[in-house]
């Protein structure tokens, strides 16, 4: 597809939705370019996707909204923030937007949102870049361990909770977030900005702190899911890129793998994993080789 010089220029909108959901977005590319839809994670907001839109811009339409609950996406005040909420918001803001057919990256929180869309409308996605994001038990790492403890509570409640919320509330555990894992010749390369946005934008106030530990409780709910997850992948056969960063001590790397082996015990081979020295957001250190792998991935399948 030949490029549109202008294609790279990255716009932000706002969409209301007839569920009262103001949903704020990134976008660039071509109108008449395939899709590629980005779904962030936590703490985030489509700001991680900031130097990526333009490189994939050049070849497809790209769109990033900001999920319920972070970035400048805005919800009603009788809103419940749950994965299952947060899927029907995306899917609602991309029936809106018209999109039928989407390439689908996703990363942390992206995934189970992309994954519950898909048993919404399993012919939706058209091929789906997994980067850091988890569909398989076995990729979660010791991050989840203290949570664990929390829903074996059965109260969402507990003091655990409280525990939780200083954390939430320490702007040094999302420092961490950017910086474990990633090799010391490349912390230099990692903005301030980004945790320090994550962090006033997300998590200081104490009303966000509250969303997020909300949705700290409901992701139990989408590890129950994991194996209809799996079977939607395995059913579709969908091509899927999975690009981790290896370090991750959230989603740690047998849950990229795992996208692999899934598929080889069909006798499938679609599956690509690529495993790179970087931490759980890649792509502010590998944003390069990131890109470059998925604009490969998708001439091959998209």
């Amino acid at each position: 597809m030949k490029s549109d010089t202008t294609s790279k220029t990255v716009v932000y909108k706002s969409s209301d939705l007839p569920s009262g959901v103001k949903v704020h977005y990134a976008s660039a590319g071509p109108i008449s370019a395939p899709h590629i839809l980005l779904l962030h994670g936590y703490p985030s907001s489509a700001n991680q996707y900031r130097e990526l839109i333009p490189i994939l811009a050049e070849r497809y339409q790209v769109i990033a909204p900001d999920l319920p609950g972070f970035g400048y996406t805005t919800t009603p005040s009788d809103y419940q923030h749950t994965f299952d909420n947060m899927a029907s918001v995306i899917l609602e803001f991309l029936d809106k937007q018209n999109i039928t057919k989407t390439a689908v990256y996703i990363f942390d929180y992206g995934a189970p949102t992309a994954f519950r869309i898909a048993l919404a409308r399993p012919d939706l996605f058209t091929a789906i870049i997994t980067q850091n994001g988890n569909a398989f038990e076995e990729g979660l790492g010791p991050f989840w361990d203290p949570l664990k403890a929390w829903w074996k509570t059965e109260d969402k409640n507990d003091q655990i909770r409280s525990t939780l919320r200083d954390v939430v509330g320490d702007i040094e555990s999302t420092k961490h977030q950017y910086y474990d894992g990633v090799p010391s010749n490349l912390a230099d390369q990692i903005d301030p900005n980004t945790y320090t946005l994550d962090y006033l934008q997300n998590l200081l106030p104490d009303d966000k702190r509250e969303i997020q530990l909300d949705l700290f409780w409901d992701y139990q709910n989408n590890i129950k899911l994991y194996p209809e997850f799996q079977r939607w992948m395995l059913e579709k056969q969908i091509p899927i890129l999975a690009v981790w960063g290896k370090n991750d001590t959230i989603f740690v790397p047998p849950g990229a793998e795992a996208f692999a082996k899934a598929r080889a015990d069909k006798g499938t081979s679609n599956v690509e994993v690529a495993l790179l020295d970087g931490g759980h957001f890649l792509l502010e250190t590998h944003l390069e080789e990131v890109a470059d792998r998925i604009q490969k991935f998708l001439q091959l399948y998209v």
